[in-house]
């Protein structure tokens, strides 16, 4: 696929390329959503389902056919599917639900994309046909890949606990501003935080790379997949580095080594 993002599923066991204008928004339980929110051209949703045995998702194909009197066996790159189209109208306009069934080995897939009624669905086949099992107990090698709503949610609430404990501590508004690093410094020389506590250490170097963020250009969120670790992590578009939010501050604090978030600060600058 020209231009295309790579998502690998939370987990890490599966993974599929996206277009590159298509960005990954709340799909509800079990399912993952994608589409381009600026110049829309389809809904894409796709769940994922691992069963007991080997052939568990060529099964599930077999009987979405004998099920479905729409559905039909069709080929989509390597992945037998069945297919099925549904026209619906919403607001006076058509629409079509493009659906297909797929699997790989023990998981099965269920896709759906809704679209403009006579749209192209090519961007939904090249999805498919790029789908991959990761498998238990096979190393793969690290990969940063756009980051995703799961970790966008972890960012989120890293930050509002930074900023929540330093308006209880301090009564401080706290608005992401490099001004705010000396009450994050303060949390850590008054002695409040745990040193075992590896989530509130960890949410320190998540939100002084919010602070990045919000401060300076060329730096953007990523999320890394590495073995049994995926996080977030900012990556510089300038000279390629990888900033870690865990080595900032836990890895420190878990070596007994003095954190100064101030120094750290500036050394990234």
């Amino acid at each position: 696929m020209i231009n295309g993002k790579k998502f690998i599923a939370p987990g890490a066991w599966f993974s599929m390329t996206y277009p590159a204008d298509w960005h990954e928004f709340e799909g509800g339980e079990e399912s993952f959503l994608f589409y381009n929110p600026d110049d829309w051209d389809g809904n894409f949703r796709i769940s994922a389902f691992r069963g007991d045995h080997a052939n568990y998702g060529q099964e599930m194909v077999n009987d979405e056919l004998k099920r479905s009197r729409r559905a039909q066996a069709v080929i989509v790159g390597n992945h037998p599917c069945a297919y099925s189209c549904e026209v619906f109208t919403e607001d006076n306009e058509a629409f079509e639900n493009h659906q297909w069934v797929t699997g790989i080995g023990d998981v099965a897939f269920e896709v759906s994309f809704a679209t403009a009624q006579g749209a192209s669905i090519r961007k939904a086949q090249d999805v498919i046909a790029s789908l991959e099992l990761r498998y238990p107990g096979v190393k793969y090698h690290a990969e940063l890949i756009p980051i995703r709503l799961m970790e966008i949610y972890q960012i989120d609430e890293a930050y509002d606990w930074v900023q929540s404990e330093i308006k209880k501590q301090f009564k401080k508004d706290f608005r992401g501003e490099v001004s705010d690093i000396q009450n994050m410094q303060r949390m850590i020389d008054n002695g409040s935080l745990n040193p075992r506590k590896r989530d509130a250490w960890i949410a320190l170097g998540i939100t002084l790379c919010v602070i990045l963020v919000n401060e300076i250009d060329g730096v953007e969120w990523m999320t890394l997949i590495d073995g049994n670790r995926e996080v977030p992590v900012l990556i510089n578009k300038v000279d390629g580095r990888t900033i870690d939010p865990m080595k900032l501050v836990w890895s420190k604090v878990k070596n007994g080594e003095p954190v100064n978030l101030i120094d750290t600060y500036e050394h990234i600058l």
